[in-house]
């Protein structure tokens, strides 16, 4: 076809003669042979980026007898596989059907009966920690991620920015020779460089991947998704029923395929990472649908069923018993009929997202195998980042920022909403009986780093020109810092001490090829810490000691750091934890709390900080760098979008005023002037058919408005709010005045506040609501857009 092309061509007019005399002089140039000087000495891949081979000096003057030196290119190692890293958010290990779980995943089912299930295989227990580890192969105080990078602090092992001394996985195969690509969810940014001022230094595309297509946050609304590319904001798709799961899967096929057409010979290095099923828990109503009554028996029948199969299909050892579960959460059977109604639509939901999810990772893997790349791809799919999470509370939640305001959503409240459960008019998450439910056989859950029903989930590899044995089960003790490592050694290239010009510090990973083929080999990772605010553990040699400092639906910790109940457990004779041993060994426990503060001493774990709202809303006090530190107000101005919350002013728990210049058209003004949130908690100063206005969303549970009567006259105008804040602690009232020209039009209380977060992912934008509503009269996106011109914002901090 391209001869068939270029022959049909007509010469351009002016060509036509160079074509007939200087074509004539170039041919016997390029038919002559090439002749080029021999291969240079092998290349050093311990120093990044690789260095181009000393060319040897050219003394001859005609370049027709020179000899050319050999072309210089950086190939990855002959035979390095392709590798995929799959990472499920908030998933444990007792969920999947590879795992004697009760949600089908068909795809990792299908990857498991070919490759190998890891069933000790740990997290970290929280978000960003997990990826920070996963991504660089060392621990995530190593990599300065200790908590996620919302509640970073000024202490080394939690600073949130990952230090240039620790290279990720993707900058060492990209200096190797691989395309890379990463799609869905990172939360590994440090919040406050999240602004158009960057540093861009953290951001996926400095990281090493080559395509970004994702959220820089913790979670997304899957119907409404502030999306990057690359280090740009892209508005999603307006095609009908859209969802951002099924988005980053055609993004990732996209980029996988042109990558192949492009450079077949080069191998890909793709890390997958859904915002799913993480909340909040939207998923599609045919998904749902699958799942009507499967969940009635509730969550302890469930764990019990999920226990025999587990043992019959060898993922646990015979004879092991169920944990208990913690005491807050009740027994099933003393529910009401309307909690058992709404805790089983919601479990409905989050199973039918976890399928919904594998199957969109299916499609993914189908492209490659199209490809005929599936046989030399290694996988990994991790089915969670930490056990499934219990931040849903006792009830669950229509609203999952209820629960970082410290606000408990009732029954009753929700279940007018029970149909909508998980599509676009809810923001969900589910009761923490289902969590520790879908960590069976595990008593604990996600940030409970002290127990496996935090740290253990479903691993499955997957690489049949790299794997001999097929379905079969590996038992090593395994961490997701043996996952760079595993990686550099199947793909032939050493870990470099060198990246970018810093001296690295060496992973804390160890390589699982020794079990590919091995399922007696001998236990490699012999000890592991686990800490996450407070809540701390150390794995040695078959023991495991650990606390539980504050369980995810505790306001506050059980015990002072020095005060806190050690348990102890043999893991070795007791898989699930069930059995604490600590008043029979007390010797023991002594030796395993001694080891725990070697290895934090060595990690960077100290000092143990068991903070919340502390650190999610005091930067100073707590060490974190603040953009507006120092600074009382911003002046913005229309276009100015996108600016994420913690890359923002912090109005909350305080008194401000929004002064605003605005040109209103001929016909009158309509949009959003400012705005920060949207549907599920917010704020909006905006004009509605020519009416000024201000609304404060709580939580989607109550709106607070003050408006204006008259319509603004054509031309310059200026709009102020001012809110006097009530004090007396956070998340309190106020009094919000509206003044036009400066004259006061309106005033109106406002009852409530969010104390603490208005949400990962929705902005702050002049000129426009981005993601979803704050006002919904005056919509979100294109038809917020303000239609006349604003010079100036100004917010000012009191």
């Amino acid at each position: 076809m391209k001869q068939e092309r270029i022959a049909g061509m007509s010469p351009h007019p002016r060509s036509s003669i160079w074509t007939r005399a200087a074509l004539i002089s170039v041919l016997p140039l390029l038919t002559a042979p090439m002749a080029f000087a021999q291969e240079q000495t092998p290349i050093d891949r311990t120093v990044l980026p690789i260095q181009r081979p000393a060319a040897t000096p050219i003394t001859e003057i005609d370049a027709r007898n020179a000899t050319l030196p050999a072309p210089f290119s950086i190939k990855a190692p002959d035979g390095a596989p392709n590798v995929v890293i799959v990472l499920i958010d908030d998933l444990g290990f007792g969920a999947t059907s590879s795992f004697g779980g009760p949600i089908s995943t068909p795809t990792l089912d299908d990857l498991a009966s070919e490759g190998l299930r890891f069933n000790s295989f740990h997290t970290t227990a929280l978000c960003s920690p997990t990826r920070a580890a996963l991504k660089s192969g060392r621990n995530h105080h190593v990599a300065s991620m200790g908590f996620i990078t919302e509640m970073a602090t000024g202490f080394p092992g939690s600073t949130g920015q990952i230090p240039n001394s620790v290279a990720p996985l993707a900058e060492i195969l990209r200096l190797n020779g691989y395309g890379t690509a990463a799609f869905g969810k990172w939360h590994e940014t440090a919040a406050w460089e999240t602004s158009v001022s960057g540093p861009y230094d953290r951001w996926p595309t400095h990281q090493g991947f080559d395509k970004f297509y994702g959220f820089l946050g913790g979670e997304t609304n899957q119907w409404a998704p502030f999306v990057i590319d690359g280090v740009t904001h892209v508005e999603p798709p307006e095609t009908p029923g859209y969802n951002f799961m099924t988005d980053m899967t055609d993004q990732s096929i996209t980029w996988i395929r042109h990558q192949q057409a492009m450079t077949p010979d080069k191998p890909f290095f793709v890390y997958f990472a859904p915002g799913a099923v993480h909340a909040p828990h939207h998923v599609p109503q045919e998904w749902i649908d699958r799942w009507k009554g499967k969940f009635d028996q509730g969550w302890d029948v469930m764990r019990e069923q999920t226990l025999a199969r587990q043992i019959e299909a060898g993922v646990v050892p015979a004879g092991t018993a169920l944990a208990p579960k913690p005491e807050a959460i009740r027994d099933w059977v003393s529910l009401s009929d309307d909690e058992r109604r709404l805790f089983a639509r919601q479990a409905e939901v989050f199973a039918a997202f976890t399928e919904y999810t594998d199957h969109e990772i299916g499609r993914m893997f189908q492209a490659i195998g199209d490809l005929g790349e599936l046989d030399n791809t290694l996988i990994f799919y991790i089915a969670g980042d930490n056990g499934t999470s219990a931040e849903g509370g006792e009830n669950g939640m229509f609203n999952e920022y209820t629960y970082f305001n410290g606000v408990a959503e009732q029954v009753s409240d929700m279940l007018p909403l029970i149909d909508k459960w998980g599509g676009p008019e809810t923001y969900p998450h589910m009761a923490a009986g289902w969590a520790v439910g879908l960590n069976a056989p595990f008593m604990w859950t996600k940030q409970v780093a002290s127990n496996f029903g935090g740290t253990r989930v479903g691993m499955v590899a997957h690489w049949p020109e790299g794997i001999k044995s097929k379905g079969e089960i590996r038992t090593q003790f395994s961490h997701v810092i043996d996952i760079a490592p595993t990686i550099l050694e199947a793909a032939g290239v050493p870990e470099p001490t060198s990246v970018n010009g810093t001296t690295q510090v060496p992973m804390d990973g160890k390589s699982l090829l020794y079990t590919f083929d091995d399922a007696g080999a001998a236990e490699r990772r012999v000890t592991q810490y686990f800490e996450i605010a407070g809540n701390r553990a150390i794995y040695h040699d078959g023991w495991l000691a650990g606390t539980i400092h504050k369980a995810p639906w505790e306001a506050q910790p059980r015990a002072t750091l020095d005060g806190d109940k050690w348990e102890l457990y043999d893991v070795r004779s007791d898989f699930s934890l069930a059995r604490d041993l600590a008043a029979e060994n007390p010797q023991k426990l002594a030796e395993m709390q001694a080891l725990f503060l070697e290895e934090a001493r060595k990690n960077n774990v100290l000092p143990i900080d068991d903070r919340s709202f502390e650190r999610l809303t005091d930067p100073i006090g707590v060490g974190r760098p603040d953009l507006f530190a120092g600074r009382d107000s911003i002046t913005l101005a229309k276009g100015m979008t996108g600016m994420l919350e913690a890359a923002f002013p912090n109005v909350k728990n305080r008194s401000i005023t929004l002064d605003a210049d605005i040109v209103v058209p001929e016909g009158g003004a309509n949009g959003t002037v400012i705005a920060q949130g949207g549907r599920f908690g917010g704020w909006s100063l905006y004009v509605k058919n020519g009416v000024p206005g201000y609304r404060y969303n709580f939580l989607g549970l109550q709106t607070f408005d003050v408006s204006a009567t008259d319509a603004l006259a054509n031309g310059n105008a200026n709009i102020r709010l001012e809110f006097a804040y009530d004090g007396g602690g956070p998340g309190k009232g106020g009094t919000a005045t509206l003044f036009v020209n400066g004259e006061k039009v309106a005033e109106g209380r406002i009852e409530h506040t969010q104390g603490a977060i208005f949400s990962a992912d929705e902005t702050a934008d002049v000129g426009v609501d981005l993601g979803t509503a704050v006002v919904a009269e005056i919509g979100a996106g294109e038809a917020s857009h303000f239609n006349g011109g604003i010079p100036r914002v100004t917010l000012t901090l009191q």
